[in-house]
This record gives C-alpha cells, structure tokens and sequence, in this order.
C-alpha cells in the first residue's frame, strides 16, 4: 500500500512560505527544487527539523527540499495541494533578484574558493613550516635545496592562483574549465612585466587609445578579483559563439574566440579597474594614516580581511615595502596582524561547537595554517560563509588594531606571517618591548574572538548536523577478531573514484542521500553493482535505484545535482524498469559522455547506500581508478 504524503506535503508548502509564495515547482531524483517569491519567508529551520525532509539546501536562487528517494510522490502529494507547475525554466530569474546581493557575492566567492580550500590549508601549512626552518634553524631557500622545494610546494599556489580560481569560477559560471585556465595562464605569463616595461620605455603606453598598466605589484600573481571577472565575461562570450558556431568549428572556434576577445579586455578593462580601485584605496589609507594613526589602526584592522578577499591588499603591502625600504621599518601592515590571529580564536571556538564531520575536517588544517598566517582557508571555507563570525574576526581585529598604533608598534623584519612575524617586531632601539606588546595583542585576539564566538550559535553549512551514528566512514572503519557479515557491492562502471566527500554537491557530500563513493566516469556503460529489483528509474534516466537481495539500498546518480536533470533525458537510455529482477553486471543505463561535457555539465556519478543507518559500516575501495565489476564497497553488520 502506498504511503500517505499529504501531511508532509501540506506542512511543506506552509513553511516555504505558502501557495501564493511559489513560483515554479520541479524535482529531481531526491529533491523538490522550489523557485520562491521570498524565500526569506521560508522557515527553513523548522523544515530541516520536520521527519520525512532530509534537509534543506539553498542555491542558484532555488529553494531545495532534499526528500530522498520518494520524491515523486512527495512532489505529487505537493501539487495535490493546489501548486502550479508553470514549466518556465527561467522562472529563476524572477525570484529574489533585488534582495540580498551581499549574500549573493558570498555565494560566488565561497563557491569559487571551496574546492580548493584543502589544498590551500595544506600549502599555508607549508609555508608555516618553511618560516619555522628559516627562525629555529637557520635553513632557508638561500642555504638550503630542501627549503627551497618546500618553499615552491607552499607558495606556487598562492602564487599563481588565478590560473586554479579560473578552473573553480568556470565550473561556477559554466564556461570550459581548460579555456578559462588558459585566461589564468596569461595574466600570470612570466615575462609580460618585463615586456611591459620594454614598451614602455620607448613610450609605447595605451592600446587604440586606452591607457595599459599593470598593478602596482608588477603582476597579476595572487590576484582574485580580476581572474574572476575575466572569466565571467568569457562564460558569456563562450554561450554566443557556442550558439552561432557550425558545428564542425566549434572544437577551436569557441575557445579561439574566447581567449581573443576576453585576454585583452582582461589586461585593457577589467585589470586596470582593479588598479584604478587599488590606487583610490592606497590614498584614502595613507590620509588616514597622516590625520590619526588609531583611526587608521582601527580601520585597518576592521578592513584587512576585506581586502584579502578581493584581493585589494595589494593596493597597501607596495606601502609598507616603500616605508620599510626608506625608513627600515613599517607601521602600515602592522594593524593586520591581529586578524589572523581572530581566524584562529573563531575557528577554535566553532570546531568545538559544531557538529557538522565537513567543518571539522577543514577547520583544523585551516586553523593550523591561520597560525602561520594564512587565513583564506578560514575565510572562504567557514567563517565567510557563516558570515557572523567573519563580521565578529573584522570588529575585535578593528580594536586591536587601534591598539597596535596606539602603542606605535613598528615592523623591522618585513616578510613573515603569523608567529613567525613576531620577532620582527624587536626594536633596535626599545628591544623586546614591542614584541611582548604584539604578543599580548595577538593572544587577546584569539582570546576574545573565541569566547566571543562561544556565545553566538554556529550555523550549519553543509545541511543538517551529523548525528550520533554507528556508520562508520573510511578511516574510522574499524577490523575486529571476528569478521562481520557484510556484502560487496561492485563497480557500476568505470572510471576514477572520487571520496563522496569531495564531490561538488553538497547534499551527496554531507553524506545526507547517504554513504558511499563517486565515480568519475570513462565509459557510458551503466551495469548492476549487485543482484536485486530495480526501484526507482528518474523518467530522465540520469538515475535508477537499486534493493540489493541482501537488503541494500542503492542510488546511481549520473551527474551532479540538477545538472544533468535540465538535459530532460537527452544522451540518456534506460534499460530497466521498476520492478525488474537483475543480476550483478547486467546493463541498467547508457549516456553520452561527450553530449553531457558538451553542455558543461559534471558527470561525477555519486553511488550511495541511503539506507547506511541499518548498517555498522560501509566499507570502501582504496582503489583510484576502478573497472565495471570491480570491488568498490561493502555493507557490514
């Protein structure tokens, strides 16, 4: 007998804000995708709370109720309450469009910045390690090959980080990711400064009239917002010519247009307005500095981390360099210091209290790496998008900043970061005073930023909070004398494995559809990893639903998302039907690689077990690359 969904159905529509809230309606193989008028008018969490939801998921300006499997008749429960599917695809456009543009940008910013954070924190954590060799031993890449090597692992991607941002910003504005690469790779070409300075030399100084510079810098190293501008105009140039290309073309037209329109409008326009604005904000700092040197403290500090994120600090270090070559000393940056150490107060503070395994996992290393200085790993992975305690770590580093001019506290040792731009800060003149100074500051900074944050709630970020759980994830899977009874569960296809965690959905990736891996795939073959009826075929065949003989429910997802959703089934081909008995091996799906990547769309196909929770461990492959019928995870009891 079928279930009952009207209650839900009915408690739903309530608390996304009512029939006259609704817009659009459509599902995906576990998700109702609302198109709001307000969706501030959604009591979200209640709805995270409500049995029968898994959680609830806001992005790309759509309201989504993740369900699970059962989706098509929740989402038919939701329409027998009176809701009208319109079927506009643009019904997006015409939701929140004029509300909330700060989130907006957090949006883009974090989504840009999140598949990278690991490695970020990873390559801070280096350069921590290098400064320590450099202070305790003496070993630096001046006297050392090994510090040297050390040196490049830590500092080569902050260095050219526009080329890995292009990658993560075209996934975010769906342009080809080797195209926008490419764009990131010629605004950080090698040799351009010195070009640059050849040219104009010989008074060669604008092109068709339009005045050429570089930053202040010399490069667009370490660069965020010109990158990311550059490639959201491509992503729109790539969709025109996409559209107006023969098809024979389109394999070197598209990104030969692209990279000849966008490379020098990226120098010409989008750069210099970066330069333009960096140059304001280095003469409104330095006035400041000149009428009041605790405003300028206060401000600083309150703004650092700001200019971090749009990469607009630039626009102040060339200040300090000049200030520290004239003078031997520098008061500019000093203000700074104290933000890094909020990072690590806030951090601490949430890593206690939240109960989230995604946050923890990337608070450590990030708070590890604030210690040595570099923060980006905390800004755009957790506290940016918390957005209290970013606005916390800005308001108590605006204080101590103050607090750093109003004891004139001056850099003699420009270059370190974190604890290891402490000593820099011994005077010639009144020794270790003003270190000891810093110090204090610098504990009160993450005194202060925690206990703060203790006393302020810690938003979820990636859905609903984990659970007290007996399934076991990969390194906590634990061997015992005796072997549990458990059953294998085999490659569906072929391709690389990729750890649920990092695939780029959130919902898969919390674990909240469930445990298991991702396949990133070679092959458009899709075969039964185990013997069992066929429970769910999505009517687009992006996705089919499996109840192995021995009780296991599993989900094949092609795709991440609603991405391979909006093909509405074009490039798919099912072979099952609800209902039908099959072996391991024998042909669920088929889909066209080529079709689905010409569209931009991820083909990283998650295979979960939803019902984890009635096992004690899901065990999975270690294997990288993997063959249909090939060993990829077993159910244990």
């Amino acid at each position: 007998m079928a279930k009952d969904y009207s209650a839900l159905a009915k408690d739903i529509v309530a608390h996304v804000g009512g029939k006259d809230n609704i817009i659009d309606l459509r599902h995906c193989v576990t998700r109702l995708r609302f198109t709001l008028k307000e969706q501030s008018k959604a009591d979200t969490d209640y709805l995270k709370k409500r049995e029968g939801i898994v959680t609830v998921v806001q992005a790309s300006g759509q309201y989504q109720v993740v369900i699970g499997n059962h989706v098509p008749d929740v989402y038919a429960a939701v329409l027998e309450q009176g809701i009208t599917v319109s079927g506009n695809t643009d019904a997006d456009n015409t939701a929140d469009t004029n509300t909330n543009w700060l989130n907006k940008l957090i949006d883009v910013i974090s989504g840009i910045f999140q598949p990278v954070l690991g490695v970020m924190a990873a390559a801070g954590i280096i350069k921590g390690l290098v400064a320590l060799m450099k202070v305790v031993f003496t070993i630096s890449p001046d006297n050392s090959i090994i510090a040297l090597l050390l040196n490049a692992a830590g500092d080569g991607l902050y260095q050219f980080l526009p080329i890995i941002l292009a990658f993560t910003a075209a996934r975010k504005f769906k342009m080809s990711e080797f195209t926008a690469a490419a764009i990131g790779a010629a605004m950080v070409y090698p040799t351009l400064p010195d070009g640059v300075e050849a040219l104009q030399k010989v008074g060669i100084t604008s092109v068709l009239g339009i005045p050429f510079s570089l930053p202040a810098s010399g490069s667009y190293l370490s660069t965020v917002i010109p990158i990311i501008l550059a490639v959201w105009f491509a992503s729109h140039v790539e969709k025109i010519i996409k559209k107006v290309s023969p098809d024979f073309m389109k394999m070197f037209l598209i990104p030969f247009v692209t990279l000849i329109l966008t490379v020098p409008l990226a120098f010409m326009i989008i750069g210099p307005v970066a330069n333009v604005l960096s140059d304001i904000l280095s003469k409104i700092f330095t006035g400041i500095l000149d009428f009041s040197p605790v405003l300028y403290g206060i401000v600083m500090g309150g703004l650092w981390q700001v200019l971090v994120i749009f990469g607009l600090h630039w626009a102040i270090v060339p200040l300090g360099i000049l200030q520290f070559a004239q003078n031997g000393w520098t008061n500019i940056l000093v203000s700074s210091q104290a933000a890094v150490f909020t990072q690590t107060g806030l951090l601490i503070a949430i890593l206690f209290k939240t109960k989230e395994s995604k946050v923890r996992a990337l608070g450590w290393p990030a708070a590890i790496s604030s210690v040595f200085g570099v923060t980006e790993p905390a800004i755009y992975g957790i506290t940016l998008p918390m957005k209290t305690p970013f606005l916390i770590s800005c308001i108590v580093s605006a204080v101590l900043g103050g607090w750093t001019q109003f004891f004139g506290l001056k850099n003699y040792a420009m270059g370190a970061l974190g604890i290891f731009g402490v000593p820099g800060y011994v005077s010639p003149s009144q020794g270790l005073r003003p270190m000891f100074i810093l110090i204090i500051l610098d504990i009160l900074a993450v005194l202060i930023s925690f206990t703060i944050q203790m006393f302020v709630p810690v938003p979820n970020l990636y859905g609903t909070p984990d659970e007290k759980s007996t399934v076991k994830q990969e390194s906590e899977v634990t061997t015992s004398a005796v072997e549990p009874i458990g059953e294998e569960i085999q490659s569906p296809m072929i391709g690389s494995v990729v750890r649920l965690s990092e695939v780029p959905d959130e919902v898969f990736a919390s674990g909240a559809m469930g445990q298991g891996l991702a396949i990133n795939p070679t092959d458009g073959t899709v075969v039964a990893p185990a013997a069992g009826e066929i429970t769910l075929v999505f009517p687009t065949g992006h996705a089919v639903g499996l109840k192995t003989e021995h009780g296991a429910e599993i989900l094949i997802h092609i795709g991440i998302g609603m991405d391979t959703v909006s093909l509405a089934g074009k490039g798919f081909k099912s072979f099952v039907k609800p209902g039908d008995k099959v072996r391991a091996g024998n042909q669920l799906l088929e889909f066209n690689l080529s079709e689905i990547r010409e569209a931009k769309l991820s083909v990283i196909s998650p295979i979960v077990i939803t019902n984890a929770s009635e096992y004690q461990a899901i065990e999975p492959t270690v294997a990288g690359t993997i063959n249909s019928g090939d060993f990829l995870m077993k159910t244990v009891k």
